[in-house]
């Protein structure tokens, strides 16, 4: 935000060696995220097991690692790209398999994150605002919760933001080469989360369209080849899995028909937007994913991860394009905005009116936008305090943030005392904020400090009680135990399935064997390709992180893959590659997919006699019929 109105007051940062005091505040904060990411990390254990037990099967098996293999024997692949695994996998090879080797590397893409915001933001608006933008992002409880937990949102909101940096330095100079490693980067997102990565696409394109300094001719030139950049870095993994033989890998899982096109634009793609999902469970349009809108982010679900400043963000965006509206079609700080801005609603939107799978945790791909543009905005405006609309929009902002935090903690059984406080506040700061022009620069540095700390506070509070608590299972929230459930929010109660542990039964959360039934497992288990086989991913998962030997997961993550079919399971049963079977299977939970898994379980259970070990059921395949 360069300028107030017609006559611009351009702001130019300040030189790069003139002032060295962003290196120590640099250092700090970066320290500081690092501390809050790492801090107690390994509490959470394997965390989402779905993915520790995909990293113990990369760690065995290099072919497993690459697939993406829930078993280290390859029987079926986890339901995402898996670029993210990559990472974990090859850190449970170095390090071995444990919470830390896997958790670790998520913290560290935390701080990766937020440093590479700081240098985007710098760029453009200089080094307070990009030290604004990154404490932001390190704050934002959303944020907090899946840099310490191993969910792929880590590894695709790092290389986004690297992506937004490069889009940077590309729009600087018209720089071909620039725009290429960030489509290099979004590419490499779309193995991390598949679709979701292109959803900034827009974004980079109209800043880099609009802003860069050359010809309309070379600006299309030059996206063309960042777009060509992005296919292939995405399209070369793609191609791999088309021709090797399917024979030779494992299934593809969460897709009906073996095929990982068909889960990118099925499954993992456009079913998410419309909800008509083969083979999901539990969810769909209406169907346990919560009421579409405009509200959604602000229901009292996502709210808590990611809505604190939203608002201010939203504000920050509209103010800061009319007032950019004048100035020259390459200013820095319009095509700053048209990056984080686009970004910002486009994912917003999509995330608003999804009518498929949805949790709260995605929210997380909102953060790094949400936080450049208010350190931007933050920045500019209190550059520009003398001028009454400055000022009334630096004071707009933390009044409109600290109505958004009462609002989230209003009512909630957490900290009561912090919503009015923050309110009360929030509005002195408001006052004073309008004001600060009259004050002296010692007093008017005081009321900026303490605005920015009373604008934190809730979404500061909220991500140290994120922080300090321990999380597992598929779907983990944002927030201490008892979150926002009894706050107001802006949109009620969010109505989304699941929660900090998981949702129903083994589907979303995985429960590790006793005692005795993971010495059973252990034992001869060298002598099967699976110790084990049982219905569902989750199930599968604990059994084998306690074990250390592949469990094959029949069905899949939601029991509705059809692998392996009844015929090619009676095969394996047959030939002994498999020594047990645990469970007594799942009855279908939703209306698509294939009911294959308990045909297997149906079977098993009409020849083979059943057993108890630790209160699970547990069938001997080797037994005699």
């Amino acid at each position: 935000m360069t300028a107030l109105a017609s006559r611009e007051t351009v702001v130019t940062p300040p030189a790069p060696g003139r002032r060295s005091w962003h290196r120590p505040a640099l250092a700090a904060l970066l320290l500081g995220t690092a501390v809050l990411y790492l801090w107690g990390l390994s509490a959470s254990g394997w965390a989402n097991a779905f993915y520790s037990a995909a990293a113990q099967a990369g760690s065995q098996s290099w072919k497993a690692l690459f697939f993406g293999s829930s078993d280290a024997a390859n029987a079926i692949t986890v339901d995402k790209t898996p670029a993210a695994l990559w990472v974990i996998s090859l850190s449970a090879r170095l390090f071995g398999v444990n919470a830390w080797s896997i958790l670790v590397p998520q913290a560290l893409m935390g701080v990766g994150s937020v440093w590479l915001l700081y240098a985007a933001v710098r760029r453009s608006s200089g080094p307070a605002a990009g030290l604004v933008a990154g404490l932001v992002l390190a704050l934002t409880p959303v944020a907090a919760l899946m840099f310490r937990f191993n969910n792929p949102d880590a590894l695709l909101v790092l290389l986004l933001v690297a992506g937004a940096y490069c889009v940077v330095r590309a729009c600087e100079k018209a720089s071909p080469r620039w725009l290429a490693l960030a489509g290099v980067a979004v590419g490499f997102g779309f193995l991390a989360k598949m679709l979701q990565a292109f959803l900034v696409l827009p974004a980079f394109g109209v800043a880099y369209l609009v802003a860069a300094p050359v010809s309309l001719g070379k600006r299309l030139l030059h996206l063309l080849g960042a777009l060509v950049s992005v296919l292939v870095a995405a399209g070369w993994y793609l191609a791999v899995v088309a021709l090797w033989p399917a024979a030779s890998r494992p299934y593809i899982g969460g897709s009906q028909t073996n095929s990982l096109w068909e889960l990118i634009f099925g499954y993992n793609g456009f079913g998410r937007i419309t909800g008509n999902e083969v083979g999901s469970v539990g969810g769909g349009a209406g169907r346990g994913w919560g009421s579409t809108g405009l509200t959604r982010l602000f229901g009292s679900e996502m709210a808590g991860g990611i809505a604190w400043l939203l608002p201010a963000a939203l504000l920050a965006l509209g103010a800061g394009l009319w007032f950019t509206r004048r100035a020259p079609r390459t200013d820095p700080s319009r095509a700053a905005l048209l990056l984080w801005g686009g970004w910002l609603l486009v994912t917003a939107l999509v995330f608003s009116y999804m009518g498929g799978i949805i949790h709260p945790y995605y929210t997380v791909a909102l953060a790094p936008a949400v936080a450049a543009l208010v350190g931007t905005a933050a920045v500019q405006l209190w550059r520009l305090r003398s001028r009454p609309a400055a000022s009334g929009l630096l004071s707009g902002g933390v009044a409109l943030t600290a109505l958004t935090t009462y609002l989230l903690l209003s009512g909630s059984s957490w900290q009561p005392w912090l919503a009015p406080t923050v309110l009360v506040a929030g509005l002195l700061s408001a006052v004073a904020l309008f004001f600060a022009p009259h004050l002296t620069r010692g007093a008017a540095s005081f009321v900026a400090v303490f605005s920015l700390v009373v604008a934190l506070s809730g979404t500061g509070a909220y991500t140290l009680a994120t922080a300090a608590v321990t999380h597992s299972g598929a779907i983990p929230s944002a927030g201490p135990s008892s979150g926002l459930g009894g706050g107001r929010g802006f949109g009620g109660p969010g109505g989304f399935g699941g929660g900090r542990g998981g949702g129903p039964g083994s589907l979303l959360s995985t429960t590790m064997p006793g005692a005795s039934l993971t010495t059973l497992l252990r034992q001869d288990a060298s002598r099967y390709t699976w110790t084990a086989a049982t219905v569902l991913s989750n199930a599968a998962a604990g059994y084998q992180l306690a074990s250390g030997a592949p469990v094959m997961a029949v069905g899949g993550f939601n029991g509705t893959d059809p692998y392996p079919t009844l015929a090619q399971f009676q095969e394996y049963v047959a030939s002994g590659q498999i020594h047990y079977f645990l469970g007594e299977g799942m009855s279908m939970q939703g209306n698509s997919g294939s009911d294959a898994a308990q045909q297997i379980a149906d079977w098993v259970a009409s020849r083979y006699q059943a057993s108890t070990v630790d209160g699970v059921t547990i069938y001997d395949l080797t037994a005699t019929v």
